[in-house]
This record gives structure tokens, C-alpha cells and sequence, in this order.
């Protein structure tokens, strides 16, 4: 029970901002109307994909100057985990844009960005697919992912703030916390965040004990 205080924490935390998400007051805003409740979901899952990614990074590197596998096997598996949240958080910013913005997919350098910062770690997990050699591959990932990390910051929110873009924080824009969500919505939207990257991490240590579990039967067979 001990250790499982923060997967409860997560569940509950997820749980309750989704019934408030759904029912619980919003302001009454200019454009944006009852779609400001997608706050609760669209941006909690980018932070999760950036917490589960960050992981990875750090036992990218730990295996590097280690050469434990069981450091690649969770640098692999944070990725994993984390391409799940970042294809729902492309797909909830598609329709939040479509009702917005009136385009499924709108020329803007975030957007842009995020579809080329996901193009860049699906072709990581291709490369470790293609590599057979055990250590090669982890070795190779390894450097790829470490690389992967910055130039996605770079592409997702350096690029997007030197630039014009429909997104709140960039381009000179306001963000959220400025403009668009009140003293009602900042609890709920800090406790989705919380919550949704508390859920990410039990499931990458889930996919990782699996994946332990996977490696002793080969090495029994």
C-alpha cells in the first residue's frame, strides 16, 4: 500500500478533474466558449508526453555511463508510453482547432512543430526495431534519444515564440494562465496535469516490469 499511494493519488486526481472538466463552471469567453474546458485534457497530456520523455532521457544517459540494460529497457519503454499521450494530445488539439480555428490542422509553427517532434521519436523506436545487435542498438538509441530531447523543446516552444502563432504563449500571444482560465479553473487544470503524469508513469512502469518479464522467459528459452 506504501508504494502504491501515488498510483491512487493519480487516479483520483484524474478522475475528479475529468467530472469537473465536464460539468464543473467556465468563464464565458469570446471564440472559445465551452471549448476552454479541452485545457483539462489537450494540454495535460503534452505534459505528460514531456515528463515520460524527460525519463527517458535520463536513463538514456544512466545507460550510457552505466551499461545497465535495464536502463534501456525503461528509456524505451518511457517512450513508448509517452507516444500514446502525445498522439491524444494531437488528436484533442485537432478538434479543439477545428472548432476554434475552423482547420483540422492550421499552418502554425507549434503545430508543425509537434508533428515533426513526433515524426523524430517514432523514427527512434524504428531505429531501435532496425538495430539487432543488443548493445549496438541500445548504445545508438541512446545518443539518438538524448539528441531527440532539446531539439524537440526547440521545435515545440523556443521556435513557436521567435515566430507569428495562433497558439496562446507564442508569438507574442498570451497564455492561458493570462487570459483565458480563472481562479476555478487553475486548480482543476494543475490537479489534470498531476494526475494524467502520475497515470503516465505507472503505465511506463508497467510496460517496463512486462518487458523485464519478457527478457528472463528469453533467456530461459
Amino acid at each position: 500500500m506504501r508504494q502504491s499511494w501515488w498510483k491512487i493519488l493519480g487516479l483520483v486526481m484524474v478522475a475528479a478533474s475529468i467530472v469537473v472538466g465536464f460539468l464543473g463552471p467556465v468563464p464565458a469567453l469570446f471564440l472559445l466558449h465551452e471549448t476552454i474546458r479541452n485545457v483539462y485534457f489537450h494540454v495535460p497530456m503534452w505534459s505528460a508526453m514531456f515528463a515520460l520523455y524527460l525519463i527517458s532521457v535520463i536513463y538514456s544517459i544512466r545507460y550510457l555511463s552505466r551499461s545497465r540494460v535495464n536502463d534501456d529497457l525503461m528509456a524505451v519503454e518511457a517512450v513508448n508510453t509517452g507516444i500514446v499521450f502525445c498522439i491524444i494530445g494531437l488528436l484533442t488539439g485537432m478538434q479543439w482547432a477545428n472548432i476554434t480555428w475552423g482547420d483540422f490542422w492550421p499552418n502554425d509553427p507549434k503545430t508543425n512543430g509537434s508533428a515533426i517532434a513526433t515524426l523524430m521519436y517514432l523514427a527512434y523506436l524504428v531505429l531501435r526495431n532496425a538495430l539487432e545487435e543488443e548493445q549496438k542498438r541500445a548504445k545508438i538509441s541512446a545518443i539518438y534519444n538524448i539528441f531527440a530531447f532539446p531539439i524537440m523543446i526547440v521545435l515545440m516552444y523556443i521556435m513557436p515564440k521567435m515566430t507569428d502563432s495562433l497558439h496562446p504563449g507564442s508569438g507574442g500571444n498570451g497564455t492561458f494562465g493570462d487570459l483565458d482560465m480563472d481562479n476555478q479553473m487553475r486548480p482543476v487544470f494543475y490537479t489534470a496535469t498531476i494526475g494524467w503524469i502520475l497515470i503516465g508513469v505507472w503505465i511506463c512502469t508497467l510496460r517496463y516490469r512486462v518487458r523485464l518479464l519478457e527478457n528472463k522467459r528469453n533467456l530461459i528459452d
